[in-house]
């Protein structure tokens, strides 16, 4: 009888080589996941509100989710969005490490309740988006600005939240991101960005569903 030969145990660096080509070859599937999670093919097939202000865009990001609650009701958190304003409903600690100074609201605040087109909602305290669009009740639009005495952004950048009324009055929100590159380098920068936004959005998406649903 022939003695079993064992399989021999791959070393570490084989076993790191592996994992490495099995998520490199996986990336282009875990990327088109992160931008498009949880928005149906009609909503990324979709023009949506602030379209047009970036018309050939080199990374568009669209994520979408369920609340089970009205379209009004929804608005009133998505329209208190911002630093120093209503926060957004995110990973605060992980905001507040590069000094954003975030808090996201547990409770609607009239204060916070109207904007309009040339209005600032910020990011940071030194970075901000102009409000482009504003539909109550129906979309919200931002985009970048280049702020006085500042280099050109290495892309512009529209964010979009669309509010879309759904079945037995439930409502779906899609937020879109378009990115259009300024320079060769842009790339480098969008689509870490685009990454870290990914994680941040998931988390707001579940935040103004948890806050919307509880006060019905």
């Amino acid at each position: 009888m022939s003695p079993v030969r064992r399989i021999p145990r791959p070393s570490s660096r084989q076993a790191a080589l592996s994992v490495a080509v099995l998520i490199a070859a996986n990336l282009p599937i875990l990327r088109s996941w992160a931008l498009h999670f949880g928005a149906t093919e009609a909503e990324l097939d979709a023009e949506l509100a602030g379209d047009d202000l970036i018309e050939n865009a080199n990374l568009v990001a669209t994520r979408g989710v369920t609340i089970d609650a009205p379209p009004e009701e929804v608005w009133r958190w998505v329209v208190q969005l911002g630093q120093g304003r209503g926060g957004f409903y995110s990973y605060d600690w992980l905001e507040n490490v590069f000094g954003c100074d975030v808090r996201s609201a547990d409770t609607i605040e009239e204060r916070w309740q109207n904007l309009a087109t040339g209005d600032a909602v910020h990011l940071h305290p030194r970075v901000a988006l102009e409000v482009a669009e504003v539909v109550p009740e129906r979309s919200l639009v931002l985009r970048s600005v280049q702020l006085p005495d500042q280099a050109p952004p290495p892309y512009h950048y529209t964010w979009a939240f669309v509010l879309r009324r759904a079945r037995g009055g439930s409502t779906r929100l899609v937020v879109r991101e378009r990115y259009t590159y300024s320079s060769g380098w842009s790339a480098a920068i969008a689509e870490p960005t685009c990454a870290v936004s990914f994680v941040m959005t998931e988390k707001m998406l579940r935040g103004i569903r948890a806050r919307a649903e509880r006060t019905v």
